[in-house]
């Protein structure tokens, strides 16, 4: 019985990260779009690893590939400048973001990994909402789905049993 839970979880957890993914994918579509528009001097590819090193800096999971180590120090204070500005330039994404962030808290905790730093830092930038409410399974999944949708991005639709979606809250 317990494994079978555990194997519940587990399939709760990666579906889950499915959902933040998604997020990710959207904001760094939206940010290299922002880019674009207030770096137009800088080649496409240079956008795209700002954009990158933006969305790790920001979901606290930076790239341990040299190549992209280099570019985040020598591009630090444009990626800080850029950091700044998150909440002002992208406010339609907050509530995504905030969802994103505190599930993925949530699956971290579930996995013995204390991440909450990057809420700390999300909230620092402005950018996290505060007064929202940590959502269920079932409901960051609908969320996703339905930014999934706005952004022509699929993503299948995966039921949450009642017991499931309140696993991780509680």
């Amino acid at each position: 019985m317990v494994a079978n839970n555990s194997r519940k979880q587990s399939k709760l957890i990666a579906v889950l990260r499915e959902g933040v993914a998604v997020v990710q994918m959207v904001f760094f579509k939206e940010l290299k779009q922002h880019l674009e528009k207030y770096h137009p001097q800088m080649d496409e590819a240079w956008r795209s690893l700002l954009a990158g090193a933006i969305t790790n800096e920001l979901f606290g999971t930076p790239n341990p590939d040299p190549k992209f180590m280099r570019f985040w120090q020598e591009n630090k204070a444009i990626i800080e400048q850029e950091m700044l500005g998150l909440a002002a330039n992208l406010p339609e994404l907050r509530r995504y973001i905030t969802d994103a962030l505190r599930v993925q808290v949530l699956c971290d905790n579930q996995e013995g990994t204390d991440s909450a730093e990057v809420l700390t830092y999300a909230a620092q930038l402005g950018i996290l909402i505060k007064e929202r409410n940590i959502p269920l399974p079932s409901t960051f999944m609908t969320l996703v789905r339905g930014l999934g949708e706005l952004h022509q991005l699929i993503i299948a639709p995966v039921w949450i049993s009642p017991e499931e979606d309140q696993s991780l809250v509680h």
